[in-house]
């Protein structure tokens, strides 16, 4: 039995800095691809998959363990969740974009909240050169990944300045928890009518919304403290 081997690319991925090198014709850039993933399942399946392909992978729970790494480490790339605790991925993003040792470095946005066309238009806004919505189709994730990885320096617009990045962060936060406050009500009253076995499946539902609703929330306080210490009024 023939056993196939994975596809290693470990000759293209081990430069300790983030370099782009041009052989014919292909550009590719050397260090290890960052994953920035809260929940812990969904990040041990994308440092596999990657891992498995070949790629030198580093991971973080969060935006503020991701900006720990990128003080020790110069990735080729970064893979991050949006909605995440103490710095979510726009926020990560903004703080990459405005910094001139990680402005260059590709990212991809990976979320199963923020999928909304003004979602991802905030994204690209931002700097973000792909968005995958999760579930994340294996296939799609790893061609993704690779393009990137081969494209060449990514044309990135303007990094956003903080009063702009303040406002649109706002709309995006503050849309997502009305759809969240809508979605809670609509399943908390769907859950009085339904018959006690098939509660089940909807409380998890119930339970993972008021979550999402909470972690939006915090995070939408630190914005509106943000705001307040830079001058500005905020009006709820």
């Amino acid at each position: 039995m023939t056993v196939q081997q994975p596809l290693c690319l470990p000759n293209l991925f081990t430069a300790p800095c983030c370099n782009w090198e041009y052989n014919s014709g292909m550009s590719v850039q050397h260090g290890p691809l960052l994953v920035v993933e809260d929940v812990a399942h969904i990040r041990e399946l994308l440092e596999v998959t990657l891992r498995f392909k070949g790629y030198p992978v580093i991971c973080a729970a969060n935006g503020q363990e991701a900006l720990e790494l990128l003080e020790q480490t110069h990735p080729a790339l970064i893979i991050t969740d949006i909605l995440m605790p103490r710095m979510d991925g726009y926020a990560l993003v903004h703080r990459l974009r405005t910094d001139v040792r990680t402005c260059r470095i590709p990212i991809i946005f990976l979320s199963a909240t923020y999928v909304t066309a003004e979602d991802k238009a905030f994204a690209k806004r931002l700097g973000a050169v792909r968005f995958l919505e999760k579930p994340v189709d294996t296939e799609e994730f790893l061609l993704t990944v690779a393009e990137v990885l081969t494209e060449g320096p990514p044309a990135l617009p303007p990094p956003l300045d903080d009063r702009s990045f303040y406002h649109s962060y706002r709309q995006r936060l503050e849309s997502k928890l009305r759809h969240k406050n809508s979605q809670i009500a609509r399943t908390s009253r769907l859950l009085e009518t339904l018959p006690q076995e098939q509660k089940a499946v909807f409380q998890s539902l119930l339970d993972a919304a008021v979550a999402e609703q909470s972690e939006i929330q915090r995070e939408l306080d630190r914005l509106y403290t943000m705001i307040q210490e830079s001058g500005e009024t905020v009006q709820r």
